[in-house]
């Protein structure tokens, strides 16, 4: 079984920077793809950010040009650094990846159990 931990979440000005952590753990052959998403209250979760094996990246519109989103492939760990923080960014963060934990065994999704960002203005 694999399991995400997220970290780094926290209170931040409007303006300022933030940067979120997340390491997988577990029984992991491969990772096909890792990144973020968010869940304001009362609305649905959304993507974020996404980071496929092959290097391409996928961003919501909202957070073009002031998130980003990497990987460290030796740890098994994905990043998302965030600038330019809006209250609308406030949400939690869910860490996400799709992993195959053996030769015969399928891709699954994993989500962490999310952190909390919140942006004051």
């Amino acid at each position: 079984q694999v399991q995400l931990v997220e970290s780094g979440g926290g209170l931040v000005q409007a303006g300022g920077t933030l940067r979120l952590s997340c390491a997988a753990s577990g029984t992991i052959l491969r990772i096909n793809a890792m990144g973020w998403h968010r869940q304001a209250p009362g609305k649905q979760r959304e993507l974020v950010a996404v980071s496929t094996s092959d290097g391409l990246t996928n961003y919501a519109e909202s957070v073009k040009g002031r998130f980003t989103i990497s990987r460290d492939r030796a740890k098994n760990t994905v990043y998302l650094q965030m600038s330019s923080l809006t209250p609308e960014d406030t949400a939690v963060y869910y860490c996400y990846a799709a992993i195959s934990s053996g030769f015969f065994a399928d891709t699954r999704d994993y989500w962490g159990q999310g952190t909390q960002v919140t942006v004051s203005s």
